[in-house]
């Protein structure tokens, strides 16, 4: 208790300064100067129906919600789904999914105060809150058990290096986990860290985002700018995170690429576009802004970069591409989600870090579905070699797939723990 009253303390002293990083973040995104009351539990309204809570942080676990949203639908039509992020981009994300659906709604979670947790909890009064991944909030999660709401973990994963950080507070992290109602696990390491945090049993789901379904109008928007690049060679380099792109532009100074060769550069967070766009330009690539090609025209065959300046639409580029590099990975980031690309059929290069995803990297690397490379040198290499070898292209789309469908049916199971 001790533990959690001065966490409570550290929150209401960092307060100032985390609406002040709000609007710093806002200079380059206006959204984040938006709905600031929610983050303190004051809502503008509440669905008459009963609802259902589910927490996912950010755009990729709002986007591996998407299939238990619609599972959590199937079993309780009769309630209304409030939907929670912590950035404006999982906000975008969610409205992008289920905008126009009358029994979702979206809002942020509030900030982990005892009575902005108490405002947001008596407001939507849920019969039960999911939260996805490893979002372990000690004074939502007491809340939620003092008001008897059931609240489970989803999806969960926890790497070393994070159990390491947990460890440090496990005095105040632990006797929060105690009050889940229960706990999937992504795979049987991420379970076995739970358990050395905690004196906890999760089940073993698999990872939710093998079940993810990809739009069917982003497939042929792919296939659609396909059609525009012509007979190119394509590649993506999806994901990338700061200081990644200027690796990869260097390695493309010393490695020769097929002829005529186009780069969809698909930066991971929007504030970064401009950024990059920048960048480029100093490098003196010739470069098209998604945000000013229409994509039903034919892309100049000058351009050798498109820069993807969207949201929503990374299945897109997916789909238009012939090689996928996913970002995240040659820095020390973790790595991002490699199952979407293999779902495609895509061939996959990640660089040396993939801590967010060992368990699925291993299994894929050992199917022959990715290539996990050392530096970005080796990374471009790959590229060459693989957009001039349709048949190595050709297996690994094979092992890909069936490294997906492999691991199908997390949400079925995930879905047993669940009212």
């Amino acid at each position: 208790m001790l533990w959690r009253v001065l966490y409570s303390l550290a929150w209401y002293l960092v307060l100032p300064w985390a609406f002040f990083y709000l609007w710093r973040r806002g200079a380059k995104q206006p959204a984040y100067r938006h709905d600031w009351r929610e983050r303190l539990g004051y809502y503008p309204s509440r669905p008459t129906a009963p609802v259902i809570w589910l927490h996912a942080v950010s755009v990729g676990e709002t986007r591996a919600a998407a299939v238990l949203v619609q599972a959590l639908q199937q079993r309780h039509p009769d309630h209304h789904i409030v939907l929670t992020q912590m950035t404006p981009t999982g906000r975008d994300t969610a409205r992008q999914l289920f905008g126009d659906h009358p029994n979702v709604s979206f809002a942020y979670l509030p900030y982990d105060l005892p009575d902005a947790v108490h405002r947001f909890l008596r407001h939507f009064r849920p019969r039960f809150g999911i939260l996805m991944e490893m979002e372990i909030w000690p004074n939502l999660i007491h809340g939620a058990a003092s008001a008897n709401v059931a609240l489970y973990l989803l999806n969960a994963r926890l790497s070393e290096k994070s159990l390491r950080g947990y460890l440090k507070t496990r005095c105040l992290v632990g006797p929060a986990m105690l009050k889940l109602a229960g706990i999937a696990a992504q795979g049987e390491d991420d379970a076995r860290r739970i358990r050395q945090l905690a004196a906890l049993n999760p089940i073993v789901s698999g990872n939710i985002k093998f079940d993810m379904t990809v739009d069917p109008s982003l497939l042929a928007l792919g296939q659609q700018w396909r059609q525009q690049f012509g007979q190119r060679p394509v590649w993506i380099a999806a994901s990338t995170r700061e200081g990644e792109e200027a690796l990869l532009l260097d390695a493309l100074a010393q490695v020769k690429l097929p002829d005529n060769s186009l780069l969809l550069l698909v930066p991971r967070h929007p504030q970064r576009f401009d950024e990059v766009a920048t960048l480029l330009a100093q490098r003196g690539w010739t470069t098209q802004k998604r945000s000013a090609w229409s994509g039903d025209t034919p892309l100049p065959t000058e351009i050798t970069v498109l820069l993807g300046d969207s949201l929503g639409e990374l299945a897109a580029y997916y789909a238009a591409a012939d090689v996928a590099f996913v970002g995240g990975s040659l820095l020390p980031f973790g790595c991002h989600s490699v199952i979407e690309p293999c779902a495609q059929g895509i061939p996959v290069l990640i660089g040396p870090s993939s801590f967010n995803f060992a368990d699925a990297v291993r299994e894929a690397v050992a199917l022959g579905a990715i290539i996990q490379c050392h530096t970005a040198t080796v990374v471009v290499q790959e590229v060459a070699h693989l957009l001039s070898d349709t048949d190595t292209r050709q297996q690994m789309r094979a092992a890909g797939l069936a490294f997906v469908g492999k691991h199908q049916g997390a949400v079925q199971r995930a879905m047993a723990l669940l009212p």
